[in-house]
């Protein structure tokens, strides 16, 4: 089967310059590389086939004599020296790491990817909220400094962008080193456009050929109700700007939940404590309790509580943020005076006489519990 024309496998015009070759044919080597399309012998053959094609293609001279002989002048023996008819998987590969890095350099895997320029750093910041706010919701006012791009070059860094001379676009450099063990080829950022494969020939004044510029401004976060300590709120674009145009980073927002003087957190539930009186433990009755809302809850007291009794207000909690309210949860505690009056004193002594008032002696020792369950 005679081989396709190499024009048409990169789907160029023949007219087409350097540039627009090697971006068709990166295009097909993104799609169809063996390492994103393992196993697939189809995608392998396009890979193998595009990059043959453009190993001709981007140089002049084997170009000129593809065009003059067809594949004759690029074949076995041909005047132009370059032997496609035992062009394998092998030399496809080395050819593409050649000019494009690994696979992982192509997909964004990389140290630094040609021509990309790099995204900016995500930015954190703690808002601190009351539990008032956390009930309900709230809108916060903050004032955020921050990178932005520089307007006076709008973000190039300068005038005059052309293709980094050392690099030559790539955004990396590469040496190769022999070893025992054989050739190992080292990839780092170029040092010269830091990895984004251009430069500018004359440099911002105001940005210093960075492409952005240190400023401030004040921004509304909406926080929804339920949030709890350590959720956060991910503002996409407000981080820092990325150096000559690069895409902006995050501003995250990291809730700090502010110590509350009554109520504690319990998930959506709120926890309290509330005192009640020796007559109203005793006999029963109504109290208040206090709620974060402000107005409070009437709640029943059965006659004979103790201390540490739990009473929970259904819906009086927290809002969740998957739905529904948590309860309140009122822990009764039995209130002693410390000081009490003559009259006062005399009448608890009388009471205190009463044997139903005398609290039930310990419990049993070990050996008459033992007792009781061997006899029952």
């Amino acid at each position: 089967m005679a081989p396709r024309d190499y024009y048409e496998v990169l789907g160029v015009e023949r007219a087409a310059s350097e540039d627009h070759i090697r971006k068709a044919y990166r295009k097909i080597a993104f799609e169809n590389h063996p390492d994103r399309n393992p196993g697939d012998k189809s995608a392998e053959q396009r890979f193998k086939e595009a990059t043959e094609a453009y190993e001709v293609l981007r140089d002049g001279e084997k170009r000129r004599r593809y065009d003059q002989f067809g594949h004759a002048g690029v074949g076995a023996g041909g005047p132009a020296g370059f032997d496609t008819s035992g062009f394998d998987l092998a030399d496809a590969l080395r050819a593409f790491m050649r000019d494009f890095g690994g696979f992982e350099d192509l997909f964004g895997g990389g140290e630094a990817a040609a021509g990309r320029a790099s995204r900016g750093d995500d930015l954190q910041l703690r808002l601190k909220l009351t539990l008032e706010e956390i009930a309900t919701g709230v809108e916060k006012k903050i004032k955020v400094k921050h990178l932005k791009t520089c307007a006076t070059c709008e973000g190039r860094g300068g005038k005059g962008e052309e293709v980094c001379s050392q690099c030559r676009g790539r955004g990396q450099v590469r040496r190769v080193q022999q070893s025992i063990f054989g050739q190992f080829v080292n990839v780092a950022t170029c040092p010269q456009c830091r990895g984004e494969g251009r430069t500018v020939r004359e440099r911002c004044k105001v940005c210093g050929g960075e492409g952005r510029v240190p400023d401030s401004e004040t921004i509304t976060v909406r926080v929804p109700a339920g949030v709890a300590d350590g959720n956060f709120i991910p503002m996409r674009g407000l981080g820092d700007a990325g150096p000559r145009g690069g895409t902006p980073g995050d501003l995250i927002v990291i809730i700090e939940e502010r110590e509350h003087p009554l109520f504690d957190r319990d998930g959506s539930d709120l926890r309290i404590d509330v005192p009640i009186s020796f007559v109203t433990a005793s006999l029963g009755g109504r109290i208040e309790v206090p709620t974060l809302a402000g107005a409070p809850a009437s709640v029943q007291v059965p006659a004979g509580t103790a201390t540490g009794h739990v009473v929970k207000i259904r819906g009086r909690g927290l809002a969740s943020l998957r739905g529904g309210h948590g309860d309140l949860v009122a822990r009764l505690i039995v209130w002693v005076p410390s000081r009490l009056s003559a009259h006062e004193r005399k009448v608890l002594e009388e009471l205190g006489a009463s044997e139903n008032l005398k609290p039930p002696r310990p419990g049993k020792g070990l050996f008459e519990r033992m007792k009781d369950a061997f006899a029952g």
